[in-house]
């Protein structure tokens, strides 16, 4: 182990920058805060992604509370996805208390205590900024790769789609899917046979008993009009700080599916619709996406597949996507690659399980001679974390275990009528809480059956006389034309003509 100054010079070299960053907070030695030795990340690299990680009750929330109050400093909009419920105080400043004041005289750091602009988002039926999108913009892989489908139930995924591109229908809603693929195998089965080929109806049945099953876990109340516009997570107050877009979840927690789907949808959408930035000096936007496990754990292979090439061509974009899980261990080998920010907070070592844990995650890290890695990992405190980063030349940083800063902004949820307040303010709300159902697949389709079956009466009403009729037609047509045949007959008209060459001579 070095010395206090040799270790402050350590940290001062490995966190040094000339661009605009964040302070994370003050690095420690031997557990005793270095005052003045500051983490500092660089705006540069946080669209490298990146990794908060630690066990229930040690700090997480409140460090995605603190990266995202400096973005938003910074002018930097943030997207953060609160699954507990406990985010909303972003919009209130902090009441502050005798200990945050201890903690940033430690860090060497001045606090002070502020509000955010706050937009309150929903994808279900909680009050908030409403988030839809159609299943048009959603596309026939996405849809595929959310319902786990096989490659021959993609296939006819594919084919209903464009059957509804050729003939303009618009897929706005399930409901919309759904119509279209009964259609495919009952009163439309001949014209997609003509034009696409055969449809299996066991394949068409075994695809919507999956979209019912993504029904049931709410997905019917995001799929729809109007959608949302992602340019509008960017926006930017009058003071030049970022938005803090807090997505309220508390309630679909026990609705992966639903989860997984917005999330691959909402960052599909971004990834073809923001340009490329290629290395800049600071992100576009960044997500936060808290309780990550969620997404990995009930994604099939297709769908992690899908998850991994987001992440890898994303940043690009100017996007960084920032994983809030209880062990590194939740989020797979290939993703967690890809992340440049690890904010590790403490790991508990009560099974064997938890030890084998601890050994993995402390590999993650780089060599510290000031460190012994495992061992810090299962002795930090509440608000403290082993930290490494990218510096702006995208190399590791030192391994800092580190006093974090506290939030300027409450640690608390706000209250109902507080949270009305905020809701009422928004300039999204009237923009995306109307809800429109104009005609798509499901209404066309239906008009074009009743046409159809209309037809069907009127032939079972009126068959004899029709038939009747055709016979009569034909009758008449046979007695009526005999002389005709007679003049239009090889003979009669091979005799006409040798009677005009007779006369010409």
């Amino acid at each position: 182990m070095g010395s206090k100054e040799e270790f402050y010079a350590h940290i001062e070299q490995g966190y040094s920058t000339k661009g605009d960053f964040i302070v994370m907070g003050a690095a420690m030695l031997d557990g005793e805060t270095v005052t003045g030795a500051h983490v500092k990340i660089p705006l540069k690299t946080l669209n490298r992604h990146g990794l908060i990680a630690g066990a229930t009750g040690t700090g997480k929330t409140k460090t995605l509370q603190v990266i995202a109050e400096n973005l938003s400093d910074k002018g930097i909009p943030v997207l953060l996805m609160d699954l507990k419920g406990d985010l909303s105080g972003i919009a209130e400043p902090s009441p502050g208390h005798p200990k945050i004041d201890e903690r940033h005289a430690k860090i060497g750091l001045p606090f002070e205590p502020k509000s955010f602009p706050v937009e309150i988002l929903s994808l279900s039926e909680q009050d908030g900024v409403k988030l839809r999108a159609t299943v048009s913009e959603f596309g026939p892989i996405l849809l595929s790769r959310i319902l786990d489908l096989s490659e021959t139930q993609e296939g006819i995924v594919s084919v209903v789609f464009k059957y509804c591109d050729d003939h303009k229908l618009p897929l706005l809603d399930l409901k919309d899917f759904k119509k279209v693929l009964q259609y495919a195998t009952e009163g439309g089965k001949q014209e997609f046979s003509k034009e696409y080929g055969r449809i299996s109806t066991s394949s068409t049945g075994t695809i919507l008993r999956k979209i019912i099953e993504l029904e049931q876990q709410g997905a019917d109340l995001f799929f729809g009009e109007k959608s949302f516009d992602v340019e509008d997570l960017t926006r930017i107050d009058e003071n030049g700080r970022g938005y803090i877009n807090i997505i309220r979840l508390t309630d679909i927690q026990d609705r992966p599916k639903l989860f997984s789907t917005f999330m691959l949808s909402l960052l599909a959408e971004v990834y073809a619709t923001f340009p490329e930035q290629g290395d800049s000096d600071r992100p576009e936007l960044i997500f936060f996406i808290d309780e990550a496990h969620l997404i990995f754990k009930e994604a099939s292979d297709a769908l992690l597949d899908q998850i991994e090439s987001i992440v890898k061509l994303i940043r690009s974009k100017g996007i960084g996507l920032y994983f809030v899980t209880q062990n590194p261990t939740d989020v797979p080998n290939e993703v967690l690659a890809q992340l440049g920010l690890k904010v590790q907070h403490a790991l508990r070592a009560f099974t064997a399980r938890d030890r084998k844990a601890i050994k993995l995650t402390a590999e993650n890290y780089p060599i510290s001679e000031y460190y012994d890695t495992k061992e810090v990992l299962t002795s930090l405190g509440i608000g403290e974390a082993l930290i490494t980063a990218l510096d702006e030349k995208g190399r590791p940083t030192p391994l800092a275990a580190t006093m974090l800063r506290a939030p300027m902004s409450r640690m608390d949820i706000l209250s109902d009528s507080e949270l009305a307040s905020v809701i009422k303010k928004s300039k999204l709300v009237g923009k995306y809480n109307e809800t429109i159902d104009r005609e798509s697949a499901y209404e066309i389709l239906n008009e074009k059956i009743e046409r159809a079956e209309k037809e069907a009466e009127k032939e079972k009403e009126y068959p004899t006389r029709s038939t009747s009729a055709r016979k009569t037609t034909t009758r008449r047509s046979t007695r009526q034309n005999p002389v005709i045949k007679v003049l239009t007959s090889a003979t009669f008209i091979r005799g006409v003509m040798g009677i005009l060459k007779k006369v010409m001579r």
